[in-house]
């Protein structure tokens, strides 16, 4: 059975952010990734994408399908990188690794507001922070208030998160690397788009917009017959 190893991204887990993947399972072994930080594992002081790559590169095994959202495709794509042998293929949707289309108006703009939020933003409210995060982003998800304690650690994961605006994406060692490459993104966020379409340009990788969800691509409901057809193809192909 192929086995798919799932990443989320920021704020919330690995079972929020893949709560409707579990159908795949009939299909598929399903390892959701639960990154440093989050619940049940205790709060950490910095979340940096550099040293959650290397967690998960470390649990790849040979013959994966690496999946990653949003700050865990910017984790995806560092891990694969990292160990492009054990792959068979690789899937990110929304990585807000905004380098990658650095020179493209609205991706310079994303980062640029991105740093320009983490230093002014409202870092000794974690709800406020966070409501602000979303509406940069573009997600379609809103959080009860008061936000539960997951929930509330998750936002204070977010407070301490390494901006992904400053993460350098290997993208000549991914263009060489033989496995195949799938981009999703949710055409809501020009930001978002830019990234995408340099990592389909640069990676010679497939493309797929789910639109409708906002950032919170995962619950499209096309999301797994997308991903479950790329990953049955990259199988057989491989």
């Amino acid at each position: 059975m192929e086995r798919l190893v799932l990443v989320h991204g920021s704020v919330a887990g690995a079972a929020s952010t893949w709560a409707t993947q579990g159908p795949l399972a009939e299909r598929f072994e399903l390892l959701l990734v639960e990154r440093p930080g989050f619940p049940p594992g205790p709060p950490v002081e910095r979340v940096d994408f550099e040293q959650d790559a290397l967690l998960v590169s470390a649990l790849l095994r040979d013959g994966d399908h690496l999946v990653g959202h949003s700050y865990g495709g910017v984790v995806a794509l560092l891990a694969a990188a990292d160990r492009p042998q054990a792959l068979r293929s690789l899937t990110v949707s929304e990585p807000p690794a905004t380098r990658i289309a650095l020179g493209d108006p609205a991706a310079d703009r994303f980062g640029e507001s991105g740093r320009s939020y983490w230093e002014t933003g409202p870092k000794d409210d974690p709800e406020a922070f966070l409501r602000g995060f979303l509406d940069a982003v573009g997600s379609a998800w809103h959080p009860p208030s008061p936000l539960p304690p997951d929930l509330e650690q998750g936002a204070r994961a977010l407070v301490v998160e390494r901006g992904p605006w400053d993460a350098e994406i290997p993208l000549d060692v991914l263009r060489e690397a033989p496995f195949p490459k799938l981009v999703l993104s949710g055409a809501h966020h020009l930001g978002f788009e830019a990234i995408c379409d340099a990592l389909e340009r640069e990676l010679d990788a497939e493309r797929a917009v789910l639109p409708g969800v906002g950032h919170t691509i995962p619950r499209h409901l096309d999301f797994n017959r997308v991903l479950a057809d790329f990953v049955e193809r990259a199988a057989a192909g491989s």
